[in-house]
């Protein structure tokens, strides 16, 4: 396998820094993109990961040398360079490993208007072009200017959520994991009646504290501590390019992505009445469920950005979530920000008196494995041992749309799907009653684990 074949996946571009991803290949990157998208301006932002300034420049020179003029707005969490991608209306460059370990730098690209750029829509022409050579460069060379966008992202996103201007004072704490969080939490929330006990807001790519990765239980702890020795309303936990938010209860329990989906798709479903909510297959049953009772059509999708975006587009739905943490929104060019869902579950929380469990508890209706990973030497043969134990079972349906699908008659059901960004087999699954899930999640990774 190749390097390019390494870090080129479904809907990102993502390695080890030097030896699979450096600044070489950025600024091919950058020329590739330029020249595959024929942009005369594109827009860059970068994490706190070390390497990721000079991935950055590196990009910029190649764009450059294909003519196109770019704005650099420096350091950004992902959601920042997509607002800066939205209102500019120029592609954009995000230079992040997400919640990956320290070695790890990638670099995610959007179309003008934040609108993906994934396998299918542009990533393999770009990495054609890597693997080609670049075409020569314009024979005028591009700009390259610094612009600050942070105070009009954070007045946009506030402006985005009803009821936030009226919300109760509210104590939070905030684990910003020593990712981006801890740039953009402090503007986000000034002006608002929160007492913030901040955790890790200073920048450090070598993650001293945790890993940037929520989806951890043992990255939620230090929040989870925090909480109940704070007394606090609620806790939220971003990853390191802060797209993702998970949020902890005022008794420190960890919500389920899928009960935010659920809550903030009933509140943008109060504001459009009959709109489509988005949700992947992994989502809880409950989130289509509970968008059907609410009057909204429910439109199930694959996981990944590209994909919930590419069908956001396609239905003008005006909000999708992902048991991972991502929520998109209409609104914010049908892009994925995990400030802009904290916002919401602040505005929900801080306009009615009782406390986040009692706030969420109708969202709730199912036990869930969360998502547990598995390093395997062939994952293919995993999946097909798997598929060979339940498939023929009174009353088992199995499909395909994104790794392998399988509902059981009780209303159980698991999926197991292969990382599009590590080594793993990713299995969740969801059942009636906790006992039925550790049951089901025991027989499936006896089967994969060997």
């Amino acid at each position: 396998m190749s390097t390019l074949d390494a870090i080129f996946k479904a809907y990102d571009i993502r390695g080890i820094v030097p030896d699979e991803l450096d600044e070489s290949i950025a600024r091919a990157v950058g020329g590739a993109f330029v020249a595959h998208l024929g942009a005369s301006r594109v827009v860059t932002g970068y994490d706190m990961r070390d390497s990721s300034p000079g991935l950055a420049a590196a990009f910029a020179a190649g764009a450059s040398e294909q003519g196109a003029d770019v704005v650099e707005i420096g350091l950004a969490s992902t959601d920042l360079l997509y607002f800066a991608s939205g209102s500019l209306d120029v592609p954009g460059a995000m230079f992040t490993a997400s919640h990956n370990p320290a070695r790890y730098n990638g670099i995610k690209l959007c179309r003008a208007g934040a609108a993906p750029v994934g396998e299918d829509s542009g990533l393999a022409d770009i990495r054609a072009l890597v693997e080609a050579g670049v075409p020569a460069s314009a024979a005028s060379r591009g700009t390259v200017s610094q612009r600050s966008m942070l105070a009009g992202y954070a007045a946009y996103l506030k402006g985005l959520v009803p009821g936030l201007e009226q919300i109760r004072p509210l104590a939070v704490v905030v684990d910003a994991g020593n990712g981006m969080g801890g740039l953009t939490v402090p503007e986000v929330f000034a002006g608002l009646p929160l007492e913030v006990t901040a955790l890790y807001f200073e920048l450090d790519g070598s993650f001293p504290h945790h890993e940037a990765n929520p989806l951890d239980p043992a990255n939620m702890r230090d929040l989870q501590a925090a909480v109940r020795s704070t007394g606090a309303d609620l806790g939220l936990a971003f990853d390191g390019d802060a797209d993702r938010c998970f949020v902890v209860d005022e008794r420190a329990a960890i919500v389920p992505p899928s009960a935010l989906t659920a809550l903030i798709a009933d509140r943008e479903l109060s504001r459009e009445p009959g709109a489509s909510i988005i949700h992947n297959l992994i989502t809880s049953h409950a989130v289509p469920e509970i968008v059907r009772e609410r009057g909204g059509v429910p439109i199930r999708t694959r996981v990944g950005h590209s994909f919930i975006k590419a069908t956001m587009a396609e239905t003008g739905a005006v909000f999708g979530g992902e048991h991972s943490g991502h929520f998109y929104f209409r609104d914010f060019w049908r892009a994925d920000s995990g400030m802009l869902a904290a916002l919401h579950v602040l505005a929900a929380l801080g306009t009615q008196p009782g406390p986040l469990s009692e706030l969420l508890a109708t969202y709730v209706r199912y036990a869930t494995s969360g998502e547990i990973n598995s390093a395997v030497a062939d994952p293919g043969a995993a999946t097909a041992a798997v598929r060979h134990a339940f498939e023929g079972r009174p009353g088992v349906v199995i499909d395909d749309l994104d790794g392998m699908t399988v509902d059981l008659a009780d209303g159980s059901w698991f999926n197991l799907r292969p990382s599009n960004t590590e080594p793993l087999l990713r299995l969740n699954a969801e059942a009636p009653s906790a006992a039925k899930v550790d049951a089901l999640t025991d027989e499936v990774l006896a089967l994969v684990r060997g």
